[in-house]
């Protein structure tokens, strides 16, 4: 029976690293490289192992940076409410 090699999401946490979070991304992309050299060494169970860690570190990863961009939003808008209203006076 021929296993099919798991996604690695090598791709998708390149970009997490570069748009969203930084360690995140990171680990997602140590756990991806890690799919293909298990998966050619005829250890399967390792390499679906690997490809599930990447992806949960890659949808960490996003989370984290959306979570980021609208803390920053929202500090942005209550920074500039309050300096409407005279607050920061």
């Amino acid at each position: 029976m021929e296993q099919n090699q798991p996604k690695n999401y090598l791709v998708e946490s390149i970009l997490v690293t570069i748009f969203c979070c930084l360690p995140f991304g990171i680990a997602g992309i140590v756990f991806a490289s890690q799919v293909n050299s298990k998966f050619a060494a005829g250890d399967y169970q390792g390499a679906l192992e690997a490809s599930e860690n990447a992806k949960k570190w890659m949808k960490w990863g996003l989370f984290a940076g959306i979570a980021i961009v609208i803390l920053y939003v929202i500090f942005v808008f209550a920074l500039g409410g309050a300096a409407i209203m005279g607050l920061g006076n």
